[in-house]
């Protein structure tokens, strides 16, 4: 079932996804929930796909759905409202696109929902076993590098699933994401489907098309997908990826969670079946009538610069005054609590690590870094009149937990910068591996076995006032996750962390399973190996001793990420020894005690939701 929309949109000018009516609905199942009409496993279900979401505590996360990463300052300052009314004061960037809000109270989810949905945010599919946010490459459409724009073809998948027969009552959630550039910057390589962007060149004809892996995942039986389509044309996307939908809904397994994703059922019944299985369905699928886009499949709609009057920027003390006028509230990790500032920073390296070049000429790119994905509301507001006044009125999420501005001429770099600063945002390295990525972990997280945003922090900080490790690092980066599942995408980083525990005289050690040589290239992904088992107190001496190992032992100009690929268990395991081990009369009371944390370490592992 497609929105309607405007055919003419490219990205910016319709951004609405949202109706009144799933909120409608959200309002009556709950309200027949709490009279006992359905079962709390029917409400669960129900909810999660509205995007309200079990945590720790009794309140709720809010998932809002980011599509393609795309969202305009007025949607933003709405997002900032929410983060103000019914959250802690900020929300939490994360991998997938999404923007989440914690300690929402499940009878403040409706109104939030329709304050979302007035800007055409929604919360639909957002979380549950559905299709959920496809994302797309932050750079699509102003990339120097790219094949084409993605952005339009991402849309249109978007808008074809969002409400779809099928797409919220799948064996378990499915992803989806485009790429249009040389490096995979939404990691398609771990998607259900990726869409990479490639063009045909014949008797002087260009025709676009897309590479098409299916059934990549991390977590359980890290999997990169398997090629589908060396080459699909961009006409016949919608169509197969409702094959593939067919497919999974009909053989998947609904009965154990643990093996539910497509990988598992490829597995099962192995690829040549599945094969089979997909090309009799997408054959009915063209004969009930082809799925065409909605626009030219050859020539979409094109971005164009900005060509309307912008408002005038406001003054450093009004921008300063937006920026902090936020409390934020509630247990857990804080905005402004990573300190990131040892030396004083200047434009020059702001601009040299924060700012790309667009394909078209007189134009950057500015990423804002956003330390553990978190921005405040008054940052929220912030942002949305500086990319008003400087940019094109639009910001993208980007995986890497960061906000990217585009179209911002060259001559008002600095003008952008000082901007940030102004607000607490003008912190360059980003996409360094200073830049850390983490899920929330066990401040919220039903399944977090440790507080990986506490290491996220103590990393954070401990890399910016190291700036010959950041500049050794050549390409590496780092990745947080408090349990198996990679939310935080730890098997897929040069450094990758895995929450863990152990025990030791009968007390709870928080540790980290350290991964290295994690990766997604062109031809798909790499996934770390597991080379050690430190205390989480110990991790930052983990980190610093993997780049000097780099730095002493690379060949030639090697990339961080080549080098952890090929380095042997056997190098890594001695390199690290001595940190794994902890004996009970030698431990010190801070190695009971996770990172964030005042009290003893006693892990609790809840029910999570993530199959419901």
């Amino acid at each position: 079932m497609a929105v309607d929309r405007d055919s003419s949109a490219a990205g910016r000018a319709d951004l609405s996804f949202a109706t009144q009516q799933d909120i409608d609905e959200f309002v009556a199942t709950l309200e027949s929930y709490e009279r006992g009409e359905i079962s709390p496993e029917d409400w669960r279900r129900f909810r999660l796909v509205r995007g309200t979401y079990g945590q720790r505590q009794p309140e709720c996360m809010l998932r809002v759905k980011i599509p393609q990463g795309i969202i305009n300052a007025d949607q933003l300052d709405i997002l900032s409202q929410v983060a103000e009314r019914f959250s802690r004061g900020f929300g939490h960037i994360t991998t997938r696109q999404n923007v989440q809000f914690h300690f929402v109270p499940l009878h403040d989810v409706e109104t939030a929902q329709r304050m979302l949905a007035a800007g055409g945010v929604t919360t639909r599919e957002a979380c549950g076993n559905s299709v959920r946010n496809i994302t797309a490459c932050q750079y699509a459409g102003v990339a120097a590098d790219e094949v084409f724009d993605v952005t339009p073809y991402g849309e249109a998948m978007t808008r074809h699933f969002l409400r779809h027969e099928l797409s919220a009552s799948l064996p378990r959630k499915f992803k989806i994401a485009f790429e249009g550039c040389q490096t995979d910057h939404v990691v398609t390589a771990i998607n259900d489907i990726g869409f990479r962007a490639l063009e045909n060149h014949k008797d002087g004809q260009r025709t676009r098309g897309f590479r098409v892996t299916v059934a990549g995942s991390t977590s359980i039986m890290c999997t990169t997908g398997h090629l589908l389509y060396e080459f699909l044309p961009v006409n016949e996307i919608l169509e197969v990826a409702e094959a593939i939908i067919r497919v999974y809904h009909r053989l998947g397994d609904y009965e154990h969670r643990q093996r539910n994703r497509m990988k598992f059922l490829i597995k099962e019944i192995g690829w040549d079946k599945w094969r089979s299985e997909f090309e009799q369905t997408l054959a009915t699928v063209r004969q009930e009538g082809r799925i065409p886009l909605s626009f030219n499949p050859e020539s979409p709609p094109v971005q164009e610069a900005p060509n309307w009057s912008k408002p005038k920027a406001p003054s450093a003390k009004a921008l300063a005054a937006m920026g902090s006028s936020t409390k934020t509230t509630g247990p857990g990790l804080h905005p402004g609590q990573v300190k990131l500032r040892v030396l004083p920073e200047t434009f020059e390296h702001w601009k040299e690590t924060n700012i790309r070049a667009q394909a078209q000429a007189g134009y950057s790119i500015a990423t804002v870094r956003l330390p553990l994905g978190d921005i405040t509301a008054g940052q929220m507001r912030a942002v949305a009149t500086i990319a008003r006044s400087y940019a094109d009125g639009v910001v993208r999420v980007t995986a890497q937990q960061n906000l990217v501005m585009r179209w911002v001429p060259e001559e008002d770099l600095q003008s952008v910068w000082a901007s940030l600063e102004e607000i607490g945002l003008g912190s360059p390295n980003a996409n360094t591996i200073a830049d850390v990525t983490s899920c929330p972990g066990a401040e919220t997280c039903r399944l977090a076995v440790t507080h990986s945003r506490g290491l996220g922090r103590v990393l954070t900080e401990d890399l910016s006032q190291r700036p010959d490790l950041i500049n050794i690092a050549n390409g590496a980066d780092i990745k947080i996750s408090g349990c198996p599942n990679g939310c935080g995408q730890h098997h897929i980083s040069s450094i990758g962390f895995q929450g863990s525990v152990r025990r030791l005289g009968g007390k709870a050690v928080p540790q980290y399973f350290v991964l290295i040589g994690g990766e997604v290239g062109e031809t798909g992904a790499s996934f770390g190996r597991l080379v050690a088992k430190v205390p989480a107190r110990r991790i930052s001496d983990v980190v610093e001793r993997l780049l000097v190992l780099y730095r002493d032992r690379r060949v030639d100009s090697e990339s961080a990420a080549a080098f952890f690929q090929r380095l042997s268990l056997e190098d890594a395991k001695q390199a690290l020894s001595d940190l794994e081990y902890l004996a009970k009369d030698e431990a010190d009371p801070e190695c009971f005690i996770d990172l964030d944390q005042k009290t003893e370490f006693k892990p609790v592992i809840m029910e999570g939701e993530c199959s419901a």
